[in-house]
């Protein structure tokens, strides 16, 4: 494959999806400034990798890729003692709605208190939970999408996603 035919073939495949590949490394790090250090390295695995995407969805292909630099990222700069969580500024889309007219500074309050505690929620939970959680309600994979990527069953996904949410839901009932 050509050098140009290379770089239109990662402007097509890519580049639509690097906002969900950075929210995605930001999960798994913890932090913005390794999100981009893991999504660079990415996508020059990627652009490597580009003659050998074989098709399908590219925003699944890349966001595997994603995960396994946030892992290899993460198991070179970081001790085995520190747990990475999310920023729930990735979340606004299924946060409460932006203050209105009508709105209070009371609701205001009481929606960024609800963002607080789901992010606490999500940071709470395992490793593989949250995982699922992210890759599936944040970033809207399919089950199978999500198997593939893990190298799991698909009955694994599904049942890390139900407890996740179970947790969830108890953690965030807890606190009411």
């Amino acid at each position: 494959m050509s050098g140009k035919a290379r770089a239109d073939r990662f402007g097509e495949v890519v580049m639509p999806h690097l906002a969900d590949a950075l929210s995605l490394a930001r999960w798994l790090t913890g932090n913005a400034d390794d999100a981009e250090d893991v999504v660079q390295e990415a996508c020059l695995k990627a652009h490597a990798g580009i003659a050998t995407y074989a098709g399908g969805n590219a925003r699944a292909w890349l966001l595997a890729i994603v995960r396994n630099a946030s892992y290899s990222w993460l198991a070179r700069n970081r001790p085995r003692s520190i747990v990475a969580v999310g920023n729930l500024a990735d979340l606004d889309e299924v946060a409460a709605p932006r203050e209105t007219d009508a709105d209070s500074p009371e609701a205001a309050l009481i929606a960024k208190a609800d963002t607080a505690a789901v992010e606490t929620a999500i940071a709470r939970l395992p490793q593989a939970f949250r995982e699922v959680l992210v890759l599936r309600d944040i970033n809207g994979l399919s089950y199978r999408e999500i198997s593939a990527m893990l190298d799991v069953p698909l009955g694994t996904v599904m049942s890390r996603l139900s407890r996740a949410r179970g947790l969830l839901m108890s953690e965030l009932g807890d606190k009411r």
